[in-house]
């Protein structure tokens, strides 16, 4: 009896998988240090909320470059950098005596490392490895980004409350530590490398020669997809989608429950829960990716997501009653059950370049992410609760669905974004398609 061993691109989706857990442990202390830092050194909810929004913003804005950096140094040198980075900015967070210092560790070098493994590397080891299964292998390791995250959280909360938020920051700077071996042990860059096809393809195809001037790329991707209408409706559509997930609820959550007398492990305890479900909402967003229409599906995540956002105000209470739970079971579903049907969408919009482009995409959603993440503290700071930023979440969530329902399937497939001469002696943009 002959036994076929899977392919290749299972064990690389899968170290890529256990990457992105690692590397989300540091992305999910903010919820819980919140009130720490502010006990210990007194600094305002909004000081500690724009290093949050320094994070998220690097989180996006590293994303294209990352993408194009793997195109020219391969996927595992990357990577190995950003596990680094991460566990640095961690670590040195334990020694910080200042706020510029929780600027410098917890929002430049964090927001770096995490933004090197966001979700163009996603993009990145789906396109390369996968013809068949992409959306539904773009959909577990979208989930093991977010889902690790929130996971994340039950365990920091804990060690919070019995060893300080130091222990926090430490453990996670080791889980970071922990997984670079794997990575420069198990990831591999192309199919063809090992004289293989990519997962559900016919053919070897040769690994492309590594592409230099990562940087250039990166902005030339970006200056031709922002000559097409899709790339502003993505790009709106999904800063919509951080603002209402990592910005607001992913940091926000745990101190609002907690105004309305709920215990932080508690309140933490259930955005672990929203990881679970996030898990089978990804997966199940993937599937449906590979056979339903993406935009529809865009429309459908942003108008559910609105909806359980404007009643979110109304469920807050000292402990979690029957009605939180449905909303985080509802919500679990839905956190990042977008991402699939946007990186599809890049794909069939911008060709070879999607990856790139769709870095540019998640970019604008960490911009929104940050804008909430700031936004929600002052609205704390100034009103003495946060009602006002989870309407506002709400209406924006259903302007999302709009603006998903207003992509066209004719939009043009940009192939190439290089500059190339034209007879008038002016410089243009090639498009193919």
């Amino acid at each position: 009896m002959i036994r076929h061993r899977p392919h290749q691109a299972w064990y690389v989706a899968a170290v890529a998988f256990v990457a992105l857990v690692g590397a989300a442990g540091f992305r999910a202390t903010p919820g819980v240090l919140l009130h720490p830092l502010h006990a210990e050194f007194g600094w305002p909810l909004a000081t500690i909320s724009a290093a949050v929004s320094v994070n998220l913003l690097l989180y996006g804005l590293t994303a294209p470059f990352a993408a194009a950096l793997m195109d020219r140094f391969g996927i595992r040198r990357v990577v190995a950098a950003a596990l680094l980075l991460v566990a640095l900015g961690s670590g040195l967070t334990v020694f910080m005596t200042a706020s510029w210092q929780l600027l410098l560790c917890w929002g430049v070098l964090v927001g770096l490392g995490t933004g090197s493994m966001a979700l163009a590397f996603v993009a990145t080891v789906t396109g390369r490895w996968f013809v068949q299964r992409r959306g539904l292998v773009t959909g577990v390791l979208t989930a093991g980004g977010a889902a690790g995250q929130l996971v994340f959280l039950p365990l920091l909360a804990v060690l919070v409350r019995d060893h300080g938020w130091r222990a926090a920051a430490l453990v996670v700077a080791g889980a970071a530590l922990a997984v670079v071996p794997l990575v420069g042990w198990l990831l591999r860059e192309h199919p063809a490398d090992l004289g293989l096809p990519a997962y559900g393809a016919a053919e070897v195809v040769p690994a492309p020669a590594p592409a230099g001037g990562a940087a250039a790329r990166a902005v030339g991707a970006l200056a031709g997809a922002a000559r097409t209408r899709a790339f502003w409706l993505l790009a709106g559509g999904f800063a919509i989608c951080g603002a209402t997930t990592n910005g607001l609820v992913g940091t926000h959550f745990v101190p609002a429950a907690h105004d309305h007398g709920m215990p932080e492990t508690t309140a933490a305890g259930l955005l672990a829960v929203v990881g679970i479900f996030d898990i089978a909402g990804s997966i199940a967003s993937g599937w449906l990716t590979d056979r339903v229409d993406a935009r529809l599906l865009l429309a459908a995540y942003y108008t559910l997501r609105g909806a359980s956002l404007l009643v979110l105000p109304a469920l807050f209470a000292d402990s979690a009653q029957p009605s939180m739970l449905v909303f985080i079971v509802f919500y679990g579903l839905d956190w990042v059950a977008t991402v699939p049907p946007t990186v599809a969408l890049c794909r069939e919009y911008f060709g070879a370049s999607g990856a790139v482009v769709f870095g540019w995409v998640f970019a604008a959603h960490q911009f929104g992410a940050a804008i909430a993440a700031t936004g929600a503290g002052l609205v704390r700071d100034s009103l003495g609760d946060y009602a006002v930023a989870w309407y506002a979440a709400g209406a924006l969530s259903v302007g999302a669905a709009v603006l998903s329902l207003a992509l066209r399937r004719r939009d043009p497939v940009v192939v190439a974004v290089e500059p190339v001469p034209v007879v008038t002696g002016r410089r243009a943009w090639s498009y193919r398609g």
